[in-house]
């Protein structure tokens, strides 16, 4: 099993389309940090940072508006590469991939071999560095590949897997980021070590059953995932950090607003609709609620969409009256059908009982074709082209479109 995984891949596409830029401290964004280079890094500079910040860490950083299009062109073409030693690749994002090579040992070599291949392959003819990590299941896999990073191989034999394991933080685990990596440090695990030699009742306490038991099977190299081919999303998510902010009438609408844009047009390109809606919102100190509906037709719409989504926002801060600020928005669409206006017709408003009101039928038909002109106009000119009055006119700093775009994609 292979992880491939491009390093610090925006930056080094940057530092590859501009050659002035190579060696030199590089972030992708305007306002924010969307990405960082290696050399940045070491100041201190993250994703996500505000521009100002970073600055105040590296006076001498260079800060690039980005390509978009050529990131997209460049991931493709390294995908394509690794297409050429096995038909097993399982792309979980723009910038990294999984391999199962056990089939490919007559035609290329060993997966050592196989890898150092790809690795000198991708630097010559893309021009890029790869991190690569080898080992006998994904997630030992995807841990090698972070440690070898910046543009190494690791290779874990079978019977190192325990050695090369339990000294690395808990960080590495798969799906344990910076709160569980807190609140585990509170009980005395750093390392994966520890974690695997955690009596189940301590995980189970801190984060229920399912997800403890995850752990502790990561933790012991306890993966049988096998690499496969991209399934169909099951949903279909945005959600949007805030900072602290109340939660006013303007900020549910621009924001919720946005967001549902976002979850139906990626719904309506997928010919998909949605019958249940979720709504998260996350409050200071990383507490969150979230609450749902399941309507009896399928959603697509993003007016309608959006004024689920604000129900459902409402009635989790009415039942949370103590929470004064929010952190984080977030809309989910799930148990996803292929579209039908013609069942849609009868919902306008998520209150209304499917056919009982006339008008209803023609809101929607009439949201319907605005909704499906809007993604005309935006595939032809861009995103930015058009868009619905709140999120658009709202002053609020967001990732701009074509790196969302790069994310969901």
């Amino acid at each position: 099993m292979l992880h491939a995984d491009l390093d610090a891949f925006y930056a080094s596409v940057e530092q590859l389309l501009d050659p002035s830029l190579k060696g030199r401290p590089t972030a992708v964004g305007t306002g924010v940090v969307l990405a960082a280079s290696y050399e940045a890094r070491s100041f201190g500079v993250s994703a996500g940072m505000p521009a100002w910040r970073a600055r105040q860490l590296c006076g001498h950083l260079r800060f690039v508006p980005g390509h978009f299009r050529e990131y997209q062109r460049l991931g493709d073409q390294v995908v394509d590469l690794f297409s050429d030693y096995t038909p097993l690749v399982e792309r979980i994002s723009i910038d990294e991939a999984f391999l199962d090579v056990a089939g490919a040992g007559r035609l290329f070599g060993s997966p050592t071999e196989i890898a150092a291949a790809l690795r000198r392959r991708v630097r010559e003819e893309v021009g890029l560095p790869l991190s690569v990590g080898v080992a006998r299941t994904k997630h030992l896999a995807k841990v090698a590949s972070q440690v070898a990073k910046p543009d190494g191989l690791v290779v874990v034999a079978p019977e190192s897997e325990r050695e090369f394991l339990h000294g690395l933080p808990v960080s590495l685990v798969w799906g344990i980021g910076p709160k569980s990596q807190a609140n585990l440090a509170r009980v005395g695990i750093k390392t994966v070590g520890e974690l695997a030699e955690a009596p189940g009742n301590v995980l189970e306490r801190l984060f229920g059953r399912a997800i403890g038991e995850k752990m502790a099977s990561l933790a012991t190299n306890i993966d049988p995932r096998q690499v496969g081919h991209q399934r169909a999303a099951s949903s279909i998510g945005a959600q949007a950090a805030l900072g602290r902010q109340r939660p006013t009438g303007d900020l549910l609408r621009s924001t919720l607003g946005y967001l549902a844009d976002r979850v139906a047009s990626r719904l309506r390109a997928a010919e998909r609709a949605a019958r249940t809606v979720t709504v998260r919102v996350r409050f200071p100190g990383m507490r969150a609620v979230t609450r749902s509906t399941t309507l009896a037709v399928p959603v697509d719409t993003t007016l309608t969409l959006t004024e689920i989504a604000t129900e459902l926002a409402c009635t989790a801060l009415a039942q949370n009256r103590s929470e004064k600020e929010v952190t984080l928005l977030a809309v989910s669409a799930s148990r996803l059908v292929a579209p039908s206006l013609q069942l849609a017709l009868g919902l306008c408003r998520p209150s209304a009982p499917a056919g009982r009101d006339a008008s209803a039928g023609t809101v929607l038909a009439a949201r319907w074709a605005l909704d499906h002109s809007v993604d005309a106009v935006r595939a032809k000119f861009g995103r930015g082209a058009v868009g619905y009055a709140a999120p658009t006119l709202s002053s609020a700093a967001r990732v701009p479109e074509a790196f969302r775009e790069l994310a969901e994609h």
